[in-house]
Order: structure tokens, then sequence, then C-alpha cells
């Protein structure tokens, strides 16, 4: 695409239309910028868009497509083209970070989340210049400028809070150090003088604190990994700054908004977090700061009100206090009884009730309410940290800190059973109180793993809990029958059977509640319950236990994703999928019924999928029904092909991305379900499947390799009788397969399959070029995952077609390849091969070249006889060689980069592993001695020769054993 005023002009008019409502109208437009994306100029084209437009949207937009498109491409992948051109590359590194500084705030905002991108592949190897350049632009003193450097810093270094500790990282760090913390420290100071000096100036003060609030995240991610020297000797500049700033108070800065954290709350919630991790990691070099630091964080807690701008900064605050009560040598700051009464007193109770912020996000909000609360990302709330701090606290104080909190909880529960209309948030209070003190150590599989022994759990239940959960009106008081329901989840493996079995129909009946979080809650716990497990590994919870609620349960469980707010409630959803994973047959005379609930649902949300989780739920729930009715009668699979096929095609049709690699597994399940010939539904779809465009997406690669295996094994014959033309087509697939590092396994896949099930007429003719394919790609890349998979190949061809077969095919592409490959190839590696059907087929392989092919007896291949069998007896007794050479990184298909559609795999559209040579060879031992046996008879006296000579002893010993297990002699 050419730099030219046409082609803005057409991207413009394309980029306008991708805003539109019209899904008509905005489809073809992205799919037109989609198509033309992998042409040189096209990233130039957007940032002179976003620099040059008169039209501000436009400019904007740019910025998004600019930043999603390097998102998606920038990350070079071998095996794979480099999407983007090396002079675009450079173009775009020589002008991105003048364009970002000098672009207005929201469009800086994207180029700095591109230029950390960019960073995070590129810096510091292939993009050295960069830090010099941002840290001269310090010198500006603009702060349009200097904020921009500092949010582009910030997303670029903020990585090193989790990154895994390795050398690349130190040097990288060190690098970064080096250039960057000296200028880092001198703008800080600067920027406090000036806050001095415009110390009434409004305007001044609220670019200056936003430039303090992103130096002090630079700080945090900086000494995340270890104490850097430059900070252990500037220590003082940074903490008595930091100090001076909690404590500081600028009428200024306050703020009306009750909602909104101001830039004060901001700062100073930053600072707690950078002395948190300092009393954490560097307690040693920190403990002179500590003792104000922990004056100056009380007292801020001590002052600061109940309004929500301030969670952020109470919530950090509270974490600073529970990070340093459970260290061993602040233990002393806390021993005494008045200050433990204190901080419960002042801190703790009044943190943990229900506010009527929580009330309205409860109610209005109920999405990110069940966020915050049930999936822990609450991490930034008042009543999370307050929680933390009573475990905290309880490390070293259980004993005073349950008798001040027991006090606490039976006056909250009395004041409630005063007036239970008027003070339910009294009680709300309590059994959070009960939570965080019984709570001592949690797992997402088993709820609650130890608790307080000084808590009575099983009393409580049953006192204050199930009087909640019987209560007939299910909507009244919605906050504390999510608080019940709540508990029996949380305490699921601390509650006696008898008492959960007692909550499930409650449970059941939760189902129905008009309150998105009670009816969310109750989906949860019921599948929370239903995962358990017993005493033999059985459920927990018995299908026939089941047996009074099962209709109950699933008509509750589809109404309520009819309810206001749920209809894509993915809790719902795994509750449905765990419901029909415990009650298995239980089930099949319902599903007639369900699937039309189903299927509907997926024609609803294939429109626009949004919700991942649910739809991957859905996904499952589907092929479980599938299995489980098929199961008890394999004729009703034409009945859900019925049901499914006319929203799969839709999906196929208008290339649902996220749904495809969903209909390929369940297609997969259904086709290996047929028993007969393979049905004409799926011979029509046959050719559309090796359409280059579909194998491009590396999340179609798995699950579409497994539907051509299926179509193999049910179809073989019709597809050599019927679709011969298209057999070119299934090995173009291989090739393209085979080239790949990351697929090359599930290019074998297949061709074990074409190997197994294709009449052999069909593929004679190109049976050659396979091997030479295989041939080219062990000279330019020869892996060990390469080198396994292609052991196992030719010995299941060796056991399909012969080992004559085999030695025949190898030496007609070269002289005395067949040697080479057995000398070079399978006698070294063969111990990596893993897996009992891989080690099986290799075994029986190996052993028809020993006994079968005369080539290995009568001329120079003899001297590889016994090393070969010596190979195979190690396959059969030494430990598996796992070992894999430290240049070999296979990329994960996870780790692909951008809005590329991952492979999610579906637990329950899972294969049965197949063993293609089956009962034939049930112990490959006693076949090698069989095999022996019989080639000794054909020529007496050379095997036994041949063993003495150059056969091992403990290897000979091993061998004696399979003679006689099989009862034969060498002759």
């Amino acid at each position: 695409m050419e730099l030219n005023d046409g082609n803005l002009q057409t991207l413009t008019e394309f980029m306008r239309k991708t805003l539109d409502p019209d899904p008509s109208i905005r489809r073809p437009a992205e799919k037109f910028l989609e198509s033309v994306e992998g042409n040189q100029n096209y990233p130039i084209l957007l940032l002179t868009l976003l620099e040059k437009s008169q039209d501000n949207v436009i400019r904007v937009c740019a910025a998004v497509t600019f930043k999603n498109y390097i998102k998606r491409n920038w990350r070079i992948i071998e095996d794979e083209p480099n999407k983007i051109s090396d002079p675009d590359r450079t173009t775009i590194k020589a002008n991105i970070v003048n364009l970002m500084l000098s672009s207005p705030e929201q469009i800086q905002k994207q180029l700095s989340d591109a230029i950390s991108i960019i960073g995070r592949e590129d810096f510091p190897l292939k993009w050295p210049d960069l830090l010099t350049e941002m840290v001269t632009r310090f010198q500006s003193g603009d702060f349009h400028i200097i904020n921009g450097v500092l949010r582009t810093a910030h997303s670029l270094f903020k990585r090193y809070r989790h990154e895994f500790k390795s050398n690349e990282l130190w040097l990288e760090i060190k690098l970064v150090l080096d250039t960057f913390a000296n200028p880092l420290t001198e703008l800080f100071k600067a920027t406090i003088e000036l806050c001095q000096t415009h110390a009434t100036d409004i305007n001044a003060l609220k670019i200056l604190f936003s430039s303090l609030t992103l130096i002090s995240k630079l700080f945090y991610s900086l000494n995340f990994q270890d104490l850097p020297e430059f900070f252990e000797d500037n220590m003082e500049t940074w903490m008595s700054n930091f100090h001076n700033l909690l404590t500081l108070d600028n009428k200024l800065l306050q703020t009306d908004d009750e909602e909104e954290a101001g830039l004060l709350e901001l700062l100073k919630s930053q600072i707690c977090d950078n002395a948190a991790l300092y009393a954490q990691k560097y307690d040693e070099e920190f403990q002179p700061y500590l003792p104000r630091f922990v004056t100056a964080i009380w007292n801020l807690l001590v002052s600061t009100g109940q309004e929500v701008k301030y969670d952020l900064l109470v919530s950090n605050a509270i974490q600073f206090l529970a990070s340093v009560c459970e260290r061993p040598h602040y233990k002393h700051l806390f021993e005494d009884q008045n200050t433990l009464t204190s901080i419960c007193e002042k801190v703790i109770v009044p943190n943990m009730e229900f506010r009527s912020a929580d009330e309205e996000a409860f109610e209005d909000n109920s999405e990110e309410y069940i966020r915050r609360d049930l999936e822990g990302s609450d991490i930034d709330t008042r009543r999370r940290a307050a929680c933390d701090l009573v475990r905290g606290l309880c490390k070293f104080f259980e004993g005073p800190v349950t008798a001040i909190f027991s006090g606490y909880v039976n006056s909250m529960l009395g004041e409630y059973a005063k007036n239970p209309g008027v003070n339910w948030k009294h009680k709300d209070a309590a059994i959070y109180l009960v939570t965080s003190l019984a709570s001592k150590a949690q797992t997402a599989k088993h709820g609650i793993t130890q608790a307080n022994e000084l808590v009575n759990l099983t009393e409580f239940f049953v006192n204050h809990i199930l009087i909640d959960l019987k209560s007939q009106n299910v909507n009244e008081f919605p906050v504390l029958k999510a608080d019940a329901i709540k508990y029996v989840m949380i305490f699921r493996s601390q509650l006696p059977k008898e008492q959960l079995l007692q909550a499930v129909p409650l449970l059941v009946a939760h189902l129905q509640a008009e309150s998105t979080v009670e009816h969310t809650y109750a989906a949860h716990a019921l599948e929370r319950l239903f995962t358990m497990r017993g005493p033999n590994n059985s459920t927990l919870i018995t299908p026939a236990e089941m047996a009074p609620f099962t209709e109950q349960l699933l008509n509750n469980l589809f109404k309520a994703l009819a309810l206001p707010g749920s209809s894509e409630n993915e809790y719902i959803m795994k509750a449905i999928m765990r419901s029909f994973s415990l009650l298995q047959e239980a089930i099949v005379s319902y599903i007639p019924t369900l699937i039309g609930q189903l299927t509907h649902k997926l024609l609803l949300v294939s429109k626009n999928p949004s919700k991942p989780h649910f739809n991957h739920y859905l996904f499952e729930s589907l092929c479980l029904s599938i299995r489980i009715t098929c199961k008890a009668n394999t004729t009703t699979v034409g009945s859900f092909e019925e049901a499914l096929f006319p929203v799969f095609t839709e999906i196929l049709q208008n290339d649902v991305q996220e749904f495809v690699p969903y209909v390929f597994q369940v297609m997969s399940l259904l086709l290996e379900i047929h028993t007969s010939s393979i049905p004409n539904s799926y011979m029509a779809l046959f050719p559309h499947l090796l359409q280059p465009v579909l194998w491009e997406r590396t999340g179609n690669i798995p699950p579409l390799v497994r539907l051509l295996q299926a179509y193999l094994e049910k179809g073989a014959a019709t597809i050599a009788s019927s679709a011969a033309d298209k057999i070119p087509g299934l090995l173009g697939v291989f090739q393209k397969l085979i080239a790949s590092k990351a697929n090359d396994h599930q290019g074998f896949y297949l061709m074990n399959s074409i190997i197994e099930h294709m009449p052999t007429e069909s593929i004679v003719q190109y049976r050659k070029q396979i091997f030479i394919l295989l041939f080219q790609r062990l000279q330019s890349s020869k892996t060990t995952k390469f080198i396994k998979s292609f052991m196992v190949f030719i010995n299941l061809y060796g056991v399909k077609y012969g080992a004559i077969a085999l030695q025949e095919i190898f030496d007609s592409i070269q002289p005395k390849m067949f040697g080479m490959v057995l000398e070079k190839i399978v006698i070294p590696e063969v111990q990596k091969v893993s897996g009992p059907v891989e080690k099986k087929i290799c075994a029986v392989g190996i052993t028809k070249i020993l006994t079968e092919c005369p080539a290995m007896i009568d001329t120079e291949y003899t001297k590889l006889w016994t090393p070969l069998l010596q190979a195979l007896i190690g396959l059969f007794e030494l430990p598996e060689d796992d070992s894999i050479p430290d240049d070999e990184h296979f990329i994960d298909i996870e780790d692909t980069p951008g809005y590329q559609t991952a492979f999610s795999q579906l637990a329950f559209a899972g294969k049965k592993e197949h063993d293609p040579i089956g009962e034939v060879v049930s112990n490959p031992k006693i076949l090698l001695a069989q095999s022996l046996h019989k080639l000794s008879t054909a020529c007496p006296g050379r095997v036994p020769s041949m063993l003495s000579t150059s056969l091992n002893a403990e290897a000979l010993q091993y061998l004696q054993g399979y003679l006689q297990a099989a009862s034969v002699q060498l002759v």
C-alpha cells in the first residue's frame, strides 16, 4: 500500500464504517481492514492518520486499531511468516516515541501501550536506544511529555512484578536501573519541590501529583525483584519523601466526588503499597523507617471516612498493617491487649460493615459485586483487607483476637435479633467476621481447608445460617441469603455431610431468587458441592441422594438462565454442566427437552459471543448430553445431529471464530459414536475442512486434526471411493503441519490415521513423497518432539505394510538409507518415545524389522541387528529418557499473541486413547520371544551366535526371561 492521500482516504472511510452499529456495514469493513493489514506501509498509514487526520474520532480509532494490530502481529513466531515487514518495524520504532509524546492523552495512552508491547519483544536487544530516548525527555520540563514517558515506562516495567527470576531478567533490570534510576530519583525530588512552589495552583498540582503517582508505581516495579543497590543507597531520599507525602493534606486536592478516588488518595495508596513491599521483603534495611510509617498509616486509617473514593487507600493501608503484623520481629508492636482491641475496634470492625455503596453494587452491578466477592478480585476492597488483617493477627495472637471478636459477633447478632428488618446489616457483618476469623487456609478446589479451632462452625451453621436458608420467602433479605449460601460454599470441607445434604434442596430453591447475586451464589455453591470427593474418590454426593431433587434442580437451573441479568450467567451454565456430569444416566429422560433449550441458547450467543466461560460450559454441557444419552443408546446420535447441525452450519458459514474449534470437537464426538459407515451429511462437509484458510488459525488445528481422524476412522473407504480427488488436499494439510515445530505432532496424528485406515491402493502413489517430506524436515530442523513422532510413524508403517516394505521405501529414496535411519535415529533415540500405545507400536515395529526383514540378516545391515535388539530391550526395561536439549524451547499454543482464538479443549469431548495394534498383541515382550523363535527355526544357529557375540549380559538376561515367559527356545 502506497503512502498516498487516496489510501489514507480509503482507510478513513472504512474506519468510520467499523464504528457503525449496523453489523451489515460494520462486519465487511472489519473484514476489509483484516485483509489489508498484511500489506507493507499499512501500520505507517495508521500512524499518519492518528497524527494528521482532522477528525478526532478517526484519530482515536486509528490509535486503537494500531495498538491492536501491534498486539496481534509484532511477535515473530518461528515457522510462521513475519507479519510486519522489516522497513515498517524500523519506521515504527524510529517515530513512535515522538508521536506518543506529542499526542493528546487519549491517543498517548494507546501508543504508550503499543510501545510496551513492542518493548516486551524488542527491548533491550533490538531497541537499545528506547530508554535513553525516553530519559532525555525528563529534561524538557513539560509535564505532558514527562507523564507520557512515565506512563510508558510503567507499562514497560510493571511485568517485573510477576516475572520469574532469570539471568535475562536480571540483566534487563540492571540495564534499566543504570539508565533510569538516577534520573527518576532526580525527577522525584524536583517534582516534590515544584509541588511546594505551586502549592496554591490547583491545575499545576493535578499534573504534578499524577507524575508523583506514576513515579511511585515505577519505584514499586523496579524494587520488586530485589532491593537494588541504588535504591538502598538513596533510601533516605525516597522514604522520607514518601512519609511526608503520606501525612500531607492539601485542601485543593480534596474532591467532592464520593465515588472516584482523587489524586491524593491514589498517591497515598501507592505509597502504602511501596511501604508494604519494603516491610515484607527488605525488613532489615527498612527497619529504621518502619515505626514512623506504622504511625502515619495508623493515623490515616483512623481519620479516613467510609466513602467509596477512599476504598483503595484504606485497603492498601490495612494490607500494610497485615503484612507487618505477621512478621516475627515486628510482633512486639502489636502485643499489647489495648493495641489489639484498638485495631479491632477502629480498623477491622468499621471496615467490615456493609455500606450503602455495597448495597447498590449488590442490587445494580451484580456482575462486579460477584467478581469481587466470589472470585477474590476484591483485592482492593476494605472487607478483603480487613479479613487479611484478622488472619495476620491470628498468626501470633489467635486466642486474644478470637476472644475480642467473639464479643463483637455476639453483640451484632443480639442487635439483629432485636429488629431483623432494620438491623440485618449487623448479622451480615457478624457472618463476615466469623468467616474471616475461622479461615486459616483456603483453596479454590476445597474451600477452607484449615479452620480456627476456637470457632465452632457447625454450631454457627445450625443456629444462624440454616434459618436464613430455610426461610420460605427466597427474595427477603437477599444479602443475608447470599451470605448464608456463601458460608456453606466456603466451609463445605468443614461441615458434616448430613448438613450439606440438608442444604442441597434449600440451595436448589434459591436458584429461583430474583436477586442475581443470590441465584448465582446458589448455582456456584451447588456446582462446588457436586465436585466434592468422598472416601473412595467417588463424588461425595451421589446421584441416588440427588434423585428426589433432580427434576427440581434441572428445572430451576434452566429457569434461572431466563432471569433478568442472567441470560449468559457462567456460574449457572457451569452448574448445569456439573449436574449433568454428576447425575449421568439419571438425566437421559430430560435430555430431549433440555437439548432444545441448549441449542436455542447456542444460536443466540453465537450472534455475538461475549462470555468465553459461559460459552465453554455450554459446549461442555452439549457434549455431556451427547455422551450420556448415546452411551445408553447409540442410535440417538442422529437426533442430536438433527438438533445441532443447523446451528453448526450457521456458525461455520458466518465464521464465528470463537466457536469454530468447539463445533469441530462436538462433531468429532458425534462422528466417533457412529457404528456404521459415515453419514452423507458429514461427507458434504469434508472438502470444506481441507480449505487452507481454516488451517491458518492456530486454535483450529487440534480439533480439525481430530475431526479428520474421525473421518478416516469411520469413512476411509468412502473417502477413497467417492472423494479420491481430495486425498492430495489431505496430504497438503499434513505437509503444512509437518513444517511447523509447534504443530508437527498434529501432522503425525493425521498421517498415522491415513496409514492405519486408508485402503493401501488409494495412497500407494503418494507414499514415497510422504517420506521425502519427512526427511526434508529432519534435515532442516531435527527436534526431540519430531524424532519421537517420526519413530512412531515409521514403526506403525512397518506394522501395517510389513518390515520389507519399510526397508524398500527407505532404500528407494537413497541407497542404504534404511541402515542410516536405524543407526542414527532409531537405535540412539528410541528410549525417548513416551506413552504406552506409542511404546507398543515401536516395540512391535522393531520386532518386525528384526525378525521379518531378510536384509537385516544377510546384508551390511546385519551389523545393526544386535544394537537394534539391545535398543528394543532398553525400551522395555530402562526408564524413559525425557531429556530435551537446551536449545529446544517450544512455544505453547496458548502463547501465540493477540486475539487469535486459542484452542480450548472440551473436557467432556475427550477422545479415548486409540491403540492401532489392539488385542492382536497384548504383550510385546512375548511377541519378541515368539518372533525370535520363529526366525531361529528358519535359519538355525544364526540368532544364538549373533546374541552371544555382541548383546550385553544384562540385556541377554532380560531376553531369557521373555523366552521363558513365552515357553519357547532359540534354535
